[in-house]
C-alpha cells in the first residue's frame, strides 16, 4: 500500500476496493428514521403480500367456469364488494359480484371482468352483466395470496440503502423498526495556510475554504456522519494532533490539500508515522495527486482510512466522486452503487490525448436526436463556478483520444450526487 505509484483511474479504484472491509456494528431505528440508512440484514416478510386473493381491477367477479366459449355469457350481479369488507354471503351459479380493486375474492370466484369489457343491463332484481366471447379468460385480473411476497421470503436485502419506496414496503409488512448499520463516521478537514474560514477578512494571497463545504455536503448526501475538524495549518504538530483526534473518533479521514508534489514535506513525514499511506499519481485530469491508505490504531482495532484529495476545488470534487464515494459506501456496508452513466453527443469537438482519464464539466440536455452535452464554461481545476453551473461530468476514458463534434461520450449525471 505504501509508496508512490502511477496508476490509471481503474487501477486506483480496484486497489482501494481490495483494501476495504465494511463496518458491522448495527442499531435498530424506528421506520421514519431509516431513510438513507444501510440495511444490516435481509428483511424477511412476516406475512403474505397480498394477504389474500384479491381483485386487480374494478369490475365483476365470477367463477371462470361460467364463461361460454362461443356465446355471450350473462350473469346476474347479487352484491357489491369493497376493499376491506369481505363478502359474507353466497354466490350461486350464474351470479357475480360487483368488485372494487383490492377487494377480497370470495371463495369460488376466480375471475374479474373489467367494467369496460362488459355490458351492464339494469334490472330490478340485480343488474345483468353480459360478457362477449374471448374478451376475458378464466383466472384473469385476480391477484393471488403471496404472489408479490411470501411469508419468510426476503423483502429487502442486506446492504440496501433504504429509499422512500422501501419504507413504504416495510410499513406494508407491519414492521415498525428496522436494523441498520451504524452510520460511517468521516472526519473532514482542509489544509493550507492560505485558507480562511467564512467570516474572516481575506488578507492578500488568501482565499476562503470552499472545499470543506462542498465535501461536507457530498458526505451528507451519502448519509455519512460528518465530524468537521475545520482548517489545519501547514505544520507538523497541528497536522498530527488533528489526525490523532480523527483516528480516535472516526472511521475515515477525508482531507483536501497537502498532497501535491509542491506541498510541504512534513505531510508525508507525519503520515508515515501514523500508517501506510500511499501517494499516488493517478493518470487523470483534474485530480492527479491523491493519497490513500490506513492509519493504524491500537492492536485489534480496524484502521482509520485516509483519503487525501487535491486542494483545487474542482479536482477535490472529481477525485471524491472518482474514488472516495464508492469506497465510503463500501465501508458503510452498502451494496455497490456505481455512478449513473449516460451517453450523449457532444456539441463541440473535444481534444484529448490517450493515456489518462479526463473529466470535463458539462451541461447535458435533450436535443433533436437524443441527449447532447456541451461544456460548461472554463475547465480550469480551480474554477468552481463552472462546476456549479454544470449538471454532469463528461468522462473521456483512459485510452480514448479526441472526440469530433457530434461524437458520443459518457457523462456522469450530477442529479442526486452533488
Amino acid at each position: 500500500m505504501a509508496g508512490d505509484r502511477n496508476l490509471s483511474v481503474d487501477e486506483a479504484r480496484a486497489a482501494i476496493a481490495a483494501a476495504l472491509q465494511p463496518i458491522t456494528a448495527h442499531e435498530t431505528v424506528p421506520l421514519p428514521q431509516a431513510l438513507g440508512r444501510v440495511l444490516a440484514a435481509d428483511l424477511l416478510s412476516p406475512i403474505d403480500v397480498p394477504a389474500h386473493d384479491n381483485s386487480a381491477m374494478d369490475g365483476y367477479a365470477f367463477a371462470g367456469q361460467a364463461l361460454q366459449a362461443s356465446a355471450t355469457t350473462t350473469l346476474r350481479a347479487v352484491g357489491t364488494l369493497f376493499a376491506g369488507a369481505p363478502w359474507a354471503g353466497a354466490v350461486g351459479a350464474g351470479e357475480c359480484l360487483r368488485i372494487m380493486t383490492g377487494a377480497v375474492m370470495p371463495t369460488g370466484l376466480d375471475t374479474v371482468v373489467p367494467l369496460e369489457l362488459c355490458r351492464v343491463q339494469a334490472q330490478p332484481g340485480g343488474d345483468l352483466v353480459h360478457i362477449e366471447p374471448g374478451v376475458i379468460r378464466t383466472g384473469e385480473n385476480r391477484r393471488h395470496r403471496g404472489e408479490d411476497l411470501a411469508v419468510g421470503k426476503p423483502a429487502l436485502r442486506a446492504g440496501r440503502v433504504l429509499k422512500p419506496a422501501d419504507l413504504g414496503l416495510v410499513a406494508s409488512l407491519g414492521i415498525a423498526e428496522v436494523t441498520v448499520l451504524r452510520r460511517l463516521r468521516v472526519a473532514l478537514f482542509s489544509t493550507g495556510d492560505e485558507l480562511r474560514t467564512l467570516g474572516q477578512v481575506l488578507e492578500p494571497g488568501c482565499i476562503y475554504d470552499s472545499n470543506r463545504y462542498s465535501l461536507m455536503a457530498a458526505l451528507q448526501r451519502l448519509g455519512m456522519e460528518v465530524l468537521d475538524l475545520g482548517l489545519v495549518r501547514d505544520e507538523p504538530a497541528a497536522l498530527q494532533a488533528t489526525l490523532a483526534r480523527a483516528m480516535a473518533e472516526a472511521d475515515v479521514v477525508l482531507t483536501s490539500g497537502g498532497v501535491s508534489m509542491g506541498d510541504a514535506d512534513h505531510t508525508r513525514a507525519v503520515l508515515a508515522k501514523l500508517g501506510e499511506v500511499a501517494f499516488w499519481k493517478v493518470a487523470m485530469r483534474p485530480g492527479r495527486p491523491f493519497a490513500f491508505g490506513p492509519l493504524k490504531r491500537d492492536a485489534g482495532e480496524p484502521p482509520c482510512w485516509l483519503f487525501a484529495l487535491p486542494g483545487n476545488p474542482v479536482a477535490a470534487l472529481v477525485t471524491f466522486y472518482s474514488f472516495a464515494r464508492e469506497a465510503l459506501l463500501q465501508l458503510a456496508g452498502a451494496t455497490p452503487q456505481p455512478l449513473p452513466v449516460l451517453q450523449a453527443r457532444c456539441t463541440t469537438a473535444l481534444r484529448k490525448r490517450p493515456g489518462r482519464t479526463e473529466f470535463q464539466r458539462g451541461i447535458v440536455e435533450r436535443g433533436p436526436e437524443g441527449w447532447q452535452v456541451r461544456l460548461a464554461g472554463s475547465q480550469g481545476a480551480g474554477i468552481l463556478r463552472s462546476m456549479s453551473e454544470a449538471n454532469c461530468l463528461v468522462v473521456l476514458g483512459h485510452e480514448q483520444g479526441s472526440v469530433a463534434e457530434g461524437g458520443w461520450v459518457d457523462v456522469w449525471m450530477f442529479d442526486g450526487l452533488v
